[in-house]
């Protein structure tokens, strides 16, 4: 006997497993990795409303300033993150905002600024499986220009450009990252390729704003720096404002 249908397990099917139906979702989608930052997200929703919990993810709808505003822990990695953002892509979702982390592969970007991608070398092995390798995964262009323009009223330091996004974490070796910035990479992540490919095939927007955990080219590591813990606490201020001012120009 053949396998007998085309694909397994789908986006749609993943939907009517947890029962999401599109009046359940907001338009904009705010995603955060870890759990812990999901709950910081959750405190600035109004009347957030548990959609699901499935396997270590859970999503939430609420209100903020009067605007349905979906948020999700959308994993850590390319694989997990494959699976919250085909479960968005299929539930009616119209705008996803990623709120990460990432390394800089800059001198000059410093532990607690902000990067935003507006392209993604892709790196991970799960969109291999989606697309090409001639495929370009970009972000949105006005997702990515409203994070910009917020990020900088609230006096932040914001980077655009590419963010080359690797599974392997402890294989970001000299030869490899040096390949990488001569391709125009300013950050590495392990998160936005996935997502923004996804988001793309489905026609649903998407942007990707990171904050600079570590300098792969320095080798500053920022992990118990407060400054990085504070531009972690940022990235939901201005994911907020930045769904606020796209509705106002709706």
């Amino acid at each position: 006997m053949q396998m007998q249908k085309d694909v397994h397990l789908s986006g749609k099917d993943l939907v009517q497993m947890v029962q999401l139906r599109p009046q359940d979702v907001g338009q904009y989608a705010i995603v955060p990795g870890p759990k812990d930052r999901l709950d910081a997200l959750i405190k600035k929703i109004e009347n957030p409303v548990r959609n699901f919990s499935f396997m270590e993810y859970t999503m939430y709808t609420g209100l903020y300033q009067g605007i349905k505003i979906t948020a999700i822990n959308g994993g850590r990695f390319s694989t997990d993150t494959a699976i919250t953002a085909e479960v968005m892509c299929n539930s009616g979702i119209e705008n996803i905002i990623r709120i990460g982390t990432c390394g800089a592969l800059d001198e000059n970007i410093k532990v607690g600024d902000l990067v935003i991608a507006e392209k993604v070398l892709r790196g991970d092995g799960v969109t291999p499986y989606y697309v090409d390798k001639d495929f370009q995964t970009l972000a949105d262009k006005k997702i990515a220009d409203t994070l910009s323009h917020v990020a900088a009223d609230m006096g932040v330091n914001v980077h655009r450009g590419t963010v080359w996004t690797t599974d392997a974490l402890l294989r970001e070796t000299r030869d490899i990252v040096e390949a990488k910035r001569k391709e125009g990479a300013i950050a590495v992540d392990m998160v936005s390729s996935a997502l923004l490919t996804i988001a793309q095939l489905n026609n649903v927007k998407a942007g990707s704003i990171l904050a600079v955990s570590d300098n792969v080219i320095t080798g500053e590591m920022g992990f118990m720096n407060p400054v990085y813990y504070m531009a972690e606490t940022k990235l939901i201020e201005i994911a907020l404002e930045t769904v606020t001012r796209l509705e106002q120009g709706r």
